[in-house]
């Protein structure tokens, strides 16, 4: 079963670009580019009379000096800011300047002309950079992120890696993104979605054989998506088809862990939920959650009699990295049962890395980097080959965690979850995922799915739980729509 939208790497959409260029001309389709950029700039900003359109020596630049001969003839007024102030690179690019045939600036005058603008346009680079800007570029983008004006990017903000969604350097920051041809995976991920702002993707009246010919690397995971996974339940079904979630966690002090896992395990569906925590945490838990059942485990083999109830288990949460917690760890482990591993059990595995079969994997980036033994940079500076390793290293589904989560596992085309908002960094939101995953286990759901549906879930019911305001969002303010996405 494919789900979501298919998402494409640079290479993919310059090859298709080439293509389409040699049948179309490339003139023409850097004319689509510059009317799509167009209209999207005159129904986002109907009142702008002035902009300024920074336009680098490549072809995104002939979109740039396109765009701004349209908007001239629509009677704006137009500064047009070049990078370089010698020909561009292409002939379609030295034509597309040839048609503007108006005043250029230096990049030197930037400033001057941003404090006029009322929209500035991002024509530098597009999708073709990899690398950090430096000198004069970088202080271009600098001038655009200091002027205060709204920008719009053609396809990509200058500065975005296009595939990984890192900034190996300065960047511009769009309010407004129209990419073209078809949907980037960087875009998407990593600083992709706070540097884009909204997206718009224009296909340039390519039609779907032309667009088909090109590869994805990627999947996108939107709300709509849910109800491929859940179904809604038969009339006869009862609480045994549901799954029992163990949730193992919980030292002292850290009970709030495992009771917001509890929780979500129950609000995404799960038959049954218990959880083995320390003494003193049982009350609360029964208190807070009389539908689950709370035991106390002093060792590991008090484990036990609960592992043998158990269909998944929730390691994690609270756990701690004392002799507590690695005991229950260790024996949670050797049970062989279903496992979504989080917080500091993941960071016991980064200590002793083995393969866990049909394990999901929920680290954030630090967690991530201990796993792989790197640096936090490091993963984020191509979320999608970090995830790809964690899933092939220890043979398990991976969520790595942060805008734009990105689900791998081995033999899987990985996916990026197009939902959440910052409103979801604090402390608590990463103990509902590890319990929707395993509620979604226990009800079926391979490693894979469960893994793709619950951070969709997680992320989507974070969105509207932040109606009321991303700042003050916590997890418990998740549940409710929690549970009523869980029913498409």
């Amino acid at each position: 079963m494919t789900i979501g939208q298919p998402l494409y790497p640079r290479a993919a959409v310059q090859q298709l670009d080439r293509a389409a260029s040699a049948r179309h001309g490339a003139t023409g389709l850097m004319q689509r580019a510059a009317h799509a950029a167009w209209i999207l700039l005159r129904r986002r900003w109907p009142s702008a009379r002035r902009l300024c359109v920074l336009c680098g020596p490549g072809n995104n630049g002939g979109d740039g000096y396109l765009l701004a001969a349209l908007a001239r003839a629509q009677g704006c007024e137009v500064d047009v800011v070049v990078l370089d102030e010698e020909a561009p690179r292409s002939e379609a690019a030295r034509a597309a300047r040839a048609e503007w045939g108006g005043a250029v600036s230096p990049a030197q005058d930037a400033a001057d002309r941003l404090a006029q603008a009322d929209v500035a346009i991002d024509a530098l680079f597009g999708i073709g950079l990899a690398r950090a800007l430096d000198g004069v570029a970088a202080d271009l983008v600098a001038a655009v992120n200091a002027a205060g004006c709204p920008v719009l990017a053609l396809d990509v903000p200058s500065g975005l890696d296009a595939d990984t969604g890192a900034t190996p350097g300065a960047a511009v920051r769009a309010e407004l993104t129209v990419e073209f041809i078809l949907p980037k995976r960087g875009l998407r991920t990593g600083r992709g979605p706070a540097l884009c702002g909204a997206l718009h993707l224009d296909g340039l009246g390519l039609d779907s054989a032309e667009r088909g010919r090109a590869a994805s690397a990627a999947r996108l995971l939107l709300p709509s998506d849910i109800g491929r996974w859940l179904q809604p339940r038969p009339r006869d079904a009862h609480k045994g088809q549901n799954g029992h979630v163990l949730c193992i966690g919980g030292d002292h002090g850290t009970g709030g862990a495992l009771a917001l896992c509890l929780r979500a395990a129950l609000r995404s569906g799960a038959g049954y939920a218990s959880a083995a925590t320390r003494a003193e945490h049982v009350p609360a838990l029964i208190a807070l959650q009389p539908e689950a059942m709370a035991r106390a485990v002093g060792e590991g083999g008090d484990l036990s009699p609960l592992l043998e109830r158990a269909d998944v288990l929730a390691l994690g949460p609270g756990l701690g990295k004392g002799d507590w917690g690695r005991a229950l760890y260790a024996r949670a482990l050797a049970a062989g049962l279903p496992l979504v591993v989080d917080a500091d059990a993941l960071n016991l595995l980064a200590e002793a890395p083995q393969a866990l079969r049909d394990a999901v994997l929920t680290p954030h980036p630090g967690e991530a980097a201990r796993l792989l033994g790197c640096d936090t940079a490091a993963i984020q500076a191509d979320r999608l080959a970090a995830a790809a390793e964690l899933a092939a290293r220890y043979a398990s589904a991976v969520i790595l965690k942060g805008s734009g989560s990105v689900i791998a596992a081995p033999g899987r085309e990985p996916c990026i979850v197009g939902a959440g908002n910052p409103g979801m960094a604090v402390g608590g939101m990463g103990d509902l995922l590890t319990g929707i995953v395993a509620g979604l286990r226990g009800q079926g759901l391979e490693a894979f799915d469960a893994a793709c549906c619950a951070a969709l879930l997680h992320a989507a019911a974070a969105d509207l739980a932040a109606a009321a305001g991303e700042r003050g969002l916590l997890p418990g303010d998740v549940l409710d729509p929690l549970r009523r996405l869980a029913n498409p």
